[in-house]
């Protein structure tokens, strides 16, 4: 379910005159019964509220005083989000003679014309307050205080996300309200100012136009509601020209490539735009590459991540998660990856966070030869991004799911191949053999033949996963061998610590014959993605005159200096 909360406007959206009738009354009902939260966020003050209002207790939260109380109707508690009045603001319109002057915890409220006696009286004694209209109605509040930043304490109290909120109104005061949230509905009476900004207008008022919200959230979650404003796409790059974005909701997207391909580039700056909409995530991070994100990373190369500590954290709505796998052992990797989906679909059929979730090496992970896969992976699993090498290398029910593909690095052709010929598609036509940093093949199979794409690049660039490469644990595909020139040996260095003990170990020979052979720069590259340790190597292994322990002690001074003391 992608909507979990409803909130409503009260006067001119649920009610009619002040009032309610019984078939709004109890399409609300049938919301709540679908397992929705609902919540009532209007300008009225709560005393009146309750009076003309019997129903209040279906709401689990009431916003009242355009966002200044938070009131929880089940246990009758009353929070203020704003200071009171000033008492001589309230004296000074009273002396100016403003009628129909209410005074609420925060909110200060009036009646047009007294709109410029209230901003006098705000500029002469120097408050920083606002005014907001309401069809006729004035309010005056703290300046920053909203019906769009009430509701969003509301959420946090019921640890929902704005993401997973439809809102519905009429008027004027309703702007940020609508905007604030994924979903933004406007009744047939509102202004026309707000039916402008709203993702649907429906065909009916007031409370009739509540009511057909209602059946379209309970019988389809919306999902049958095209969107009428791209102000949720998020955006990977341009393509001919323009923009090229993908829905935040619902595709599965499949990013494959070669080892330096770029993968890990393109998935932080994906990761970036999730984070600066708001849109929580969670990655499954096995090799310990994303610990550098602006997010919150569990677990280590000495520590497996507990399942309740990650769902601890993702209960708030603003945290984003990384579990690091560096400290699961490989064979375990693909039964603790079993548990942590499970916990994290629960979450989300409650929640529905985190909104997206992005899983690396899905190839360890899922791999083609698991048979559990099938069993594991709901026939449906919204907005998940799947990185591996190749496509041929998952489990079928992955690919099952995938709605589009990005190719990345080496062989962008074949990457489309293994997809198509696992879906039984044409197999598309893709010219060159290699895409370029900075770019990549977007293949949105449903809708089109494949494009080349200009990526996004992230703002901030990663530092290099110093914990991981100095300590960790490579794949044994990934590690270092020292062999020597006769294939004698066979030392496995599986990280950067191992390499430097092993390389002092060794004979010169040994030594020599993979400092020649270019193998340490390849490496470094390869293996460890540090292009800059990979160009140091490569300058070293160009030094003809040099030592075996010349060029030992430069190639760890050029690691020590990189990566925390690895020796």
């Amino acid at each position: 379910m992608r909507y979990h909360a409803l909130a409503c406007d009260y006067d001119g959206t649920l009610a009619r005159d002040g009032v309610v009738d019984e078939r709004t009354i109890e399409a609300l009902r049938r919301a709540k019964e679908s397992g929705r939260r609902l919540l009532l966020v209007t300008g009225r003050m709560l005393p009146e509220l309750q009076r003309v209002f019997p129903a209040l207790e279906l709401f689990d939260r009431v916003v009242a005083e355009n966002g200044a109380l938070l009131y929880a109707p089940a246990s009758h508690r009353e929070r203020a989000l704003g200071p009171a009045p000033p008492a001589a603001f309230v004296e000074r319109l009273r002396a100016s003679g403003v009628a129909g002057l209410s005074v609420g915890r925060v909110i200060v409220a009036t009646w047009e014309p007294h709109e410029t006696t209230v901003l006098a009286a705000i500029r002469d004694l120097g408050l920083e307050w606002q005014v907001i209209f309401n069809k006729g109605a004035v309010m005056a509040l703290p300046t920053g205080i909203t019906k769009a930043t009430g509701l969003g304490a509301a959420l946090e109290e019921l640890e929902l996300s704005p993401h997973n909120t439809v809102a519905v109104g009429d008027a004027e005061n309703d702007h940020h309200l609508l905007a604030y949230c994924e979903c933004g509905v406007a009744v047939a009476n509102a202004v026309s100012s707000l039916k402008d900004e709203a993702d649907w207008v429906t065909p009916g008022d007031h409370g009739e136009g509540v009511l057909e919200l209602i059946e379209r959230l309970v019988g389809s979650d919306l999902a049958d509601l095209p969107p009428r404003r791209a102000r949720h796409a998020i955006p990977v790059g341009r393509a001919d020209g323009g923009a090229r974005t993908f829905d935040a909701y619902g595709p599965n997207l499949l990013l494959a490539g070669g080892p330096g391909g770029g993968k890990s580039t393109f998935a932080t700056a994906l990761l970036e735009q999730f984070a600066e909409r708001g849109y929580q995530y969670c990655v499954i991070d096995p090799e310990g590459d994303y610990g550098d994100l602006d997010a919150l990373s569990l677990g280590g190369a000495d520590q497996a991540p507990a399942l309740d500590a990650v769902l601890a954290l993702l209960q708030d709505p603003h945290d984003n998660a990384v579990v690091n796998l560096l400290g699961v052992a490989l064979e375990d990797r693909p039964r603790y990856f079993a548990r942590l989906l499970s916990a994290l679909l629960a979450l989300r059929a409650r929640t529905g966070r985190p909104h997206w979730l992005v899983v690396d090496e899905t190839h360890h992970l899922l791999p083609a030869s698991q048979t559990a896969a099938d069993g594991l992976l709901p026939a449906s699993l919204p907005s998940v991004l799947w990185i591996t090498v190749y496509p041929a290398h998952l489990a079928r029910p992955v690919l099952d799911l995938i709605d589009i593909v990005v190719a990345i690095g080496e062989a962008p052709g074949t990457t489309l191949e293994q997809f198509a010929r696992a879906r039984d598609l044409p197999v598309p036509p893709v010219s060159g053999d290699r895409v370029p940093p900075g770019e990549a093949v977007w293949w949105p199979w449903r809708e089109g033949a494949p494009v080349r794409i200009t990526t996004n690049a992230p703002r901030t660039q990663r530092r290099r996963h110093r914990r991981k490469y100095a300590h960790g644990e490579l794949l044994p595909e990934e590690s270092f061998y020292f062999r020597g020139p006769d294939g004698r040996l066979n030392l496995r260095a599986q990280n950067l610590s191992i390499f430097l003990q092993s390389a002092e170990g060794v004979d010169d020979d040994t030594w020599m014959f993979h400092l020649r052979r270019g193998d340490y720069s390849r490496w470094f590259g390869a293996a460890i993605k540090d292009d800059a340790l990979a160009a140091a190597a490569r300058r070293i292994e160009r030094m003809a005159d040099a030592s075996p322990a010349e060029t030992r002690r430069l190639i760890r001074q050029q690691i020590e200096k990189r990566y925390s003391a690895p020796a």
